[in-house]
């Protein structure tokens, strides 16, 4: 006898899903599928350090506590540290540090590391997750973009042993393993929204014309939101979500980037890219933002919207203006949602590639 066993394992009849994900070392002895998605899931882990090592990046770790939430828009956690009688917060992205890491001619960097977000769970969110963060100096969006589909690729020879991924249309349950050995489309978001609403979208247009297509096509969008966040509403629904093959959605409104650069030739717009496969962002990528002046400007406003109650806001981090103002050379950064990527791969929800998906607790 290996183990004493007090419970009957339930082949064939563990098939509830809150029971298997309460039951977790139960469901992956019944369920063998669920093993080989997390052994997927580090395979295709092993491939993007592998990568990220052999170009030069240097690995590194930053704090989870914070006392200022930012790096991104969206929810905290908040906890308390009684030592010091102090607020912090878990962190929801490591952007700030890394980059102040960058600024201390650290050089290239990466992480791989845990974020949270307040925002509840479902069949793509966990309110933690695994986050890939990487800045290369002397690089821009362009030169990430190319790395991304680099790392993509070396992870699918990693699962698949070639270039291949399973696409499907969002919302359906087919997959087809497809060739994405060929460069990946690149192409900017008023272009895609002209061409799925049929008439000429530009960063020039208005406000009204924004809010009458979103009502035209029975999106909804907050009284709060700007043309710019308008805009992004409209292109994830009407864009986004109706991509299939892996492509770059770049070119931004600048309202919903704060900390990103201003692009080079378009004026109201900055230089990011969002990476959609399957209908699904998989990743995002900035020119960053090395002006110390207007990076204070934008994380002002930012700040005025946490104080009049946007929970999401980002608040003002004078450590890492500080370090701006210390001088940042031209960045790109990136970040690929790992636990999306493993998603892809496994042709799953999110539940089938974590070890231990979060459970609304038992009252």
């Amino acid at each position: 006898m290996a183990a004493k066993c007090l419970h009957p394992i339930p082949y064939g009849a563990l098939n509830d899903p809150e029971a298997r994900i309460r039951k977790r070392s139960t469901d992956l002895l019944v369920h063998p599928q669920q093993l080989e998605n997390l052994r997927m899931r580090s395979s295709l882990i092993t491939a993007i350090r592998r990568t990220l090592d052999d170009a030069g990046f240097t690995e590194v770790e930053t704090p989870i506590l914070n006392t200022i939430h930012g790096g991104a828009s969206a929810r905290p956690f908040k906890t308390f540290i009684n030592a010091y009688g102090a607020d912090l917060t878990l962190r929801i992205a490591p952007e700030l540090y890394l980059k102040r890491l960058v600024v201390g001619g650290l050089g290239a960097v990466y992480e791989l590391g845990r974020d949270f977000r307040n925002e509840g769970a479902d069949a793509t969110h966990n309110p933690e997750f695994t986050v890939l963060e990487a800045y290369k100096p002397y690089a821009d969006y362009t030169v990430m973009r190319k790395l991304t589909e680099t790392l993509i690729k070396n992870a699918a020879r990693a699962v698949y042993g070639s270039e291949v991924l399973p696409l499907g249309e969002k919302g359906s349950t087919e997959r087809t393993l497809t060739d994405v050995s060929g460069e990946w489309r690149a192409v900017s978001v008023c272009e895609a929204l002209s061409r799925a609403l049929g008439r000429d979208i530009s960063s020039e247009t208005d406000f009204e014309t924004l809010l009458e297509l979103t009502h035209e096509h029975q999106i909804h969008v907050r009284d709060d939101m700007g043309a710019g966040a308008i805009l992004e509403e409209l292109y994830g629904e009407l864009v986004e979500a109706k991509t299939v093959f892996p492509t770059f959605y770049t070119d931004f409104p600048v309202e919903t980037s704060p900390l990103a650069g201003a692009h080079r030739s378009k004026p109201h717009l900055v230089e990011r890219w969002d990476l959609v496969i399957n209908g699904m962002e998989m990743g995002t990528a900035y020119s960053e933002m090395t002006d110390a002046l207007e990076q204070r400007r934008r994380l002002t406003e930012q700040s005025l919207k946490a104080a009049a109650g946007d929970p999401e806001a980002m608040q003002i981090d004078e450590d890492f203006l500080y370090a701006l103002e210390t001088g940042l050379v031209p960045t790109g950064g990136l970040g690929i949602g790992i636990d999306r990527l493993a998603m892809l791969m496994a042709q799953t929800q999110i539940r089938g590639v974590l070890s231990f998906p979060f459970v609304k607790p038992v009252k």
